[in-house]
């Protein structure tokens, strides 16, 4: 078998097992009306929570950056590339957070990587949901640390992963074997909320690390938009908790953070190789971001629309008799079971010009592939009630749990 009989052999199998990625050729503006592959579609499977991809305030910061700065940072952060507008929104990031500070990342899985490789060796524990995602995953894998999971949600095997540890624990400040939980504040794929009332006195208790990465809750979950922690009234400023965050979600623009103590990131300053290795973001972006996080803070009413859209959803989901999964957050699963099942589906909603991913394994477990719908502020109730009516015309699975 020759190298590339191989790579055709894999290639093949993928595509009789419904697993062929295909990627789609956007000519338009983010928006729930989007020009794909020389169609108008109706989207549902952007992470554009607030709409703000397209808003012409983060454009014009961008531009007037531009003029400022030039494009290119030209260097890493430790060298020439931090520049103003990168430091002002590590400020602001670390007033809207909560946190003593921020450190920003060119994305959330450099961010992640950064967090874990630091702080965990090969003598170290790190315990993390299933579900998580994948950089949480790979991540661990870097560090060399040793990795238990536990099924979604299992709050007792936890307890257990980490008490088993617990007799060789040192204090977050003191030499000696580290361990580290890590889960996704909001899970990507099921849209759930971690249970984070009960990981923080675990970790607390077990004197570990406790990684929550945002990405889907900063911006969207909480009065705010501060994320899971203000959703569920919890304290996030204890110097064990850690929390990513990614700007090109909710924020419309790009890049990611690590917020926490100015003891951790001024560690992560010196130690992190995705941070010292890397150029940093073009300063337009950092100020596109910062725009955001100016409208993320100011127009709540944007959060507000988009509870009542998930609401709608649900409502209309469930009359239909959908598979939905538990989630209140603007991802909204529908499951399918089968891959080709998913993917047939998909394609009907499309043709009636509807645009809604078909999440397959290895991205969900199998048996478990699920048409993802996301909402965005960006949609009215006639978008939903449009993916409702089309919804309801395709023969999926009945019943309300997965």
């Amino acid at each position: 078998m020759t190298l590339w009989s191989g790579i055709e052999q894999f290639l093949e199998q993928r595509r009789k097992q419904g697993l062929q990625r295909r990627r789609r050729i956007v000519d338009s503006p983010q928006a729930p009306e989007m020009l794909v592959d020389g169609e108008r579609l109706l989207s549902f499977c952007s992470n554009d929570y607030l709409g703000l991809a397209a808003d012409s305030r983060l454009a014009e910061a961008a531009t007037a950056a531009i003029g400022r700065y030039g494009f290119g940072a030209g260097a890493s952060h430790l060298v020439t590339g931090h520049m103003t507008p990168h430091h002002q929104l590590e400020q602001a990031l670390a007033e809207f957070t909560g946190s003593e500070a921020t450190l920003l990342f060119s994305t959330g899985y450099m961010a992640n990587q950064a967090v874990i490789t630091s702080l965990l060796g090969r003598h170290d524990l790190f315990v993390e949901d299933k579900l998580n995602h994948a950089s949480l995953i790979d991540a661990a894998r870097l560090s060399g640390a040793r990795v238990q999971r536990f099924a979604h949600g299992d709050m007792v095997r936890m307890r257990q992963l980490l008490a088993a540890d617990g007799s060789n624990q040192q204090s977050l400040d003191s030499p000696g074997r580290t361990s580290m939980l890590a889960t996704d504040g909001v899970f990507s794929m099921d849209g759930d909320l971690a249970q984070l009332d009960q990981l923080v006195p675990t970790c607390r208790q077990a004197k570990s690390w406790l990684l929550v990465d945002e990405a889907h809750a900063f911006g969207v979950i909480g009065d705010g938009g501060r994320g899971s922690f203000e959703a569920l009234g919890l304290n996030a400023r204890d110097p064990g908790i850690i929390r990513v965050g990614t700007l090109g979600k909710a924020f419309g623009s790009f890049g990611a953070f690590v917020a926490g103590s100015r003891e951790l990131i001024e560690l992560l300053i010196q130690t992190a190789r995705t941070y010292i290795y890397t150029t940093a973001l073009p300063p337009a972006v950092a100020a596109a971001s910062l725009a955001a996080l100016v409208i993320i803070r100011d127009e709540p009413e944007r959060r507000r629309h988009l509870r009542e859209r998930v609401d709608q959803f649900r409502q209309g989901a469930e009359s239909l008799g959908l598979n939905l999964m538990p989630s209140t957050t603007p991802i909204q699963p529908i499951l399918i079971g089968d891959a080709d099942n998913a993917v047939s589906a998909s394609e009907q909603l499309r043709r009636q010009g509807i645009w809604v991913t078909a999440i397959r394994p290895p991205t969900v477990p199998q048996g478990t592939a699920r048409l993802r719908v996301t909402l965005s502020a960006g949609h009215s109730r006639e978008h939903v009630d449009c993916l409702l009516d089309a919804l309801a015309t395709l023969n999926l699975p009945k019943g309300n749990r997965p």
